[in-house]
């Protein structure tokens, strides 16, 4: 399989990351330049590895199977936010509504939801003993891409962006999910509701043998129709089993909505409050 890591040089995480990644990893500089930068590639158990570093912003990098062959993509980028705490996260990019941060507005990126519980569960395991809070995000942002496709973020402010411990374990957790990573059977899952950092999600991706795709938060569910759930299950790489809703992380209200859109199309659905309950 083929692997693409994206980082920006307008990034300063994305920077850091990439130079932990040429520092910890025995990458090897290619003749290729792209974007003025050199390419670097892996391998690791018969996986292929390349490095790209680019010059824009990597969520206005649209489309970039049309200029990289690839199998996966794994952009290595910033989280920003006001709260300014730290964090390291995973996401699939994606806009329920209005694109304001690149991509498309409505439209959703291919989610690689296995490879990403792989890369939360590695991202804990390297991270347990730092000060971060280690979380899924929300579906958000661009670019707009049809190969399967995560974020890996250092949050949320300059001071973590250019920590190079960060740096390392961001590092390590890509080429060693990369390096371990085989088709598992996972159960998959749509989530709706809760928070944009999934606390109602969370625990069920890191304790049980369910892979989140695309989560809705609560602050974008008035987005959602049968369409846009539609999207959600076409932008699934693997198929879906179900979905998941965060049952107080919605109001009864919204419950309703998506429960009657979810039954009207036959998807299986489940509280994630019950599903706790069994881990």
């Amino acid at each position: 399989m083929k692997f693409t890591i994206i980082v920006s040089e307008k990034d300063i995480a994305g920077m850091n990351i990439r130079e932990r990644l040429l520092e910890q990893f025995d990458f090897v500089k290619t003749n290729i330049l792209f974007h003025d930068y050199p390419v670097f590639k892996l391998e690791v158990n018969e996986n292929k590895i390349n490095l790209y570093t680019i010059k824009q912003d990597t969520v206005f990098f649209e489309n970039p199977e049309n200029e990289i062959e690839t199998d996966y993509f794994v952009f290595a980028t910033r989280h920003q936010s006001k709260s300014g705490e730290k964090t390291l996260s995973v996401h699939v990019p994606g806009n329920f509504s209005k694109a304001e941060f690149g991509g498309s507005d409505t439209e959703l990126c291919t989610t690689t939801a296995s490879l990403m519980k792989d890369a939360l569960i590695t991202l804990i395991k390297l991270g347990k003993d730092t000060e971060y809070k280690i979380t899924l995000e929300a579906t958000h942002h661009g670019p707009l891409t049809r190969k399967p496709v995560f974020f890996i973020e250092i949050g949320s402010s300059e001071e973590q962006w250019k920590d190079k411990n960060a740096g390392t374990i961001i590092a390590k957790t890509i080429i060693k999910t990369i390096e371990n990573y085989k088709q598992k059977d996972y159960d998959i899952a749509l989530g709706f509701g809760g928070s944009h950092y999934c606390t109602g999600f969370n625990k069920i991706e890191l304790n049980s043998n369910i892979a989140m795709s695309h989560i809705c938060p609560k602050y974008a569910i008035s987005y959602i129709d049968e369409k846009m759930i539609q999207k959600m299950v076409n932008a699934t790489h693997e198929k879906v089993d179900y979905a998941l809703i965060d049952w107080k992380g919605l109001n009864s209200e919204s419950r309703n909505k998506i429960i009657q859109i979810l039954e009207e199309m036959r998807l299986k659905w489940m509280k994630n409050k019950d599903v706790l309950l069994n881990l």
